[in-house]
This record gives C-alpha cells, structure tokens and sequence, in this order.
C-alpha cells in the first residue's frame, strides 16, 4: 500500500542546511495498523507531512497505492489526498460553525456528491463512531473524546485507503484516549490500513508494528503483540 524508498528532506535554514530525513525505507502492507514513534526533531512529523502529501522529499521515492506521489501541484495533491488519505488530528480540526454531521459531509463536497448522499454517508459514519444521536451538536457541545470520534468519522467519509492519525489521542485523558484507540482497532480490524504517529508507548503497543524513528533515520522496526485498547479501561 505505501513503499518508501531512501527519502530524503532537507529544510533550509538561514545559510544553513538541516538534514532531517536520512534514506528512509518504509514499507505498509493494506490492512496494516503501524505506529511511528520519535522524540521531538526525530523526523516523525516531516515523514508524517509527505505521507499526507503536505510536504515532498528531496530524494527517493513515494507510491501510495501503485501510484507514484512526485511533482504534484497543490491541485492534484489536494486531488490525491482526497482520494487515497483520511487524517485524524490531535487537535480534531472540526469546523467550529458546523455541526456534527457537516463536518463528518465536508471531504464529500469536495467529491461533489449530491446533498442528500452526503448526508446519507455522514449519518452511517457517525452510527459507526455512536454519534448518531449528536448529528446537530456543535464542536463546542461535545467532550474532547466526541470530537475525535466526529474527526474519525469524517476521516472514513470518503473512504480512503489509508488513515493518517497525528498523535489521535494526545490532547485526551487516559480512558478516553484508551476508547479511541478502540475504535481505530475495530476499523482496522475492517481491513483499513492506518498509521498512527504517538510519543506514547502505551498506545503504540496497541497496534501491531512500530517503528522508532532517530535523527532522521530509522533505528527499530518491529511486530509487536497487539494489547486490545479496552483490556486497559
């Protein structure tokens, strides 16, 4: 599903040059739920940035889905990201404006489907997360926990094939954090294939590889036995 092949990122900065990825190679198969771990300047957010297609390397390859990611303009980026990516974020990214349902319908105007299947789709992906019932709840009338579910359902809207989660359960307490991992479980367990960025050990053993990341490089990549997330709660 993903190959990465010696990636490699520099950012300038000032006259200086910081090497920030050093000849990444990552391969995920479909159906695999892989954590990425780092301290701070590890390189995690920069990999992170051009799996999602947000950044791009200065050597070595990207293919999301036997598609070759290179040379894209902010259109077919945006194009591409629709198409292949759901991201989950840390801080949920839900419009403040909007309720429940029409943050969850959002990646589907953008797909332009109807009004009607938009809606269709957002209420069965909102069942899917037990939000059904707060369809017209603003972001600001829902728990820290509900609003990643709302992000989590608007991630899976459009179908992607892979899920992008940025530290999905760092701005949540511990049982709430424990009860989104379930659910990205379960969703993997459908057969999506999901990649979670965490500095938190707890939640990496609670998928089924990690990956360490150092100074640009990977130092560790291992299977693990996954802990379920709710044999915590």
């Amino acid at each position: 599903m993903i190959e990465i092949k010696d990636l490699h990122k520099s950012y300038k900065t000032g006259a200086n040059s910081l090497h920030v990825l050093k000849g990444i190679n990552f391969n995920v198969k479909e159906g695999e739920l892989v954590s990425i771990m780092g301290s701070s300047g590890s390189g995690k957010s920069t990999l992170l940035n051009i799996l999602g297609m947000l950044d791009e390397a200065d050597e070595g390859s990207y293919t999301l889905d036997g598609t070759p990611i290179k040379n894209l303009n902010e259109k077919i980026a945006a194009k591409y990201r629709n198409k292949f990516l759901g991201f989950i974020f840390q801080s949920f990214n839900l419009i403040s404006y909007k309720n429940a349902m029409d943050n969850v319908a959002l990646p589907l105007y953008y797909q332009k489907l109807p009004r009607r299947e938009r809606e269709e789709r957002a209420m069965h992906y909102l069942e899917k997360v037990g939000l059904a019932d707060w369809a017209d709840h603003l972001p600001n009338q829902l728990s820290g926990g509900q609003k990643q579910r709302v992000a989590i359902a608007r991630a899976l809207a459009s179908d992607p094939k892979v899920l992008l989660a940025d530290e999905p359960t760092g701005a949540l307490d511990t049982k709430t954090s424990y009860e989104v991992m379930d659910l990205i479980q379960g969703i993997n367990e459908e057969g999506r294939t999901i990649l979670v960025v965490t500095h938190e050990p707890d939640i990496a053993q609670m998928t089924k590889r990690i990956v360490n990341l150092k100074d640009g490089r990977i130092i560790d990549d291992t299977l693990v036995d996954q802990v379920k997330a709710l044999s915590h709660v």
